[in-house]
């Protein structure tokens, strides 16, 4: 494993530190933890973008469905 070194205010790493301790684990697990995610989110947008290809134009609502249903949200 390697060692990096950040900086951020003092209150910062703290409250951080106060939290992984209420959590149950150390500043350095939840850092580590963190950037797994950040580094996974890039491959999972991806994956969403293929599996959203491979449906389009798959689904069918038994009808045609009229503009402000199409655009709801």
């Amino acid at each position: 494993m390697k060692n990096i070194t950040f900086s951020a205010e003092e209150i910062q790493i703290e409250r951080a530190r106060e939290r992984a301790a209420r959590e149950g684990h150390t500043l350095n697990e939840a850092f580590r933890r963190w950037l797994a995610e950040y580094a996974r989110q890039e491959d999972r947008l991806r994956r969403f973008d293929e599996v959203a290809k491979e449906l389009r134009g798959k689904a069918r609502v038994g009808r045609k469905l009229s503009r402000e249903e199409m655009n709801a949200r």
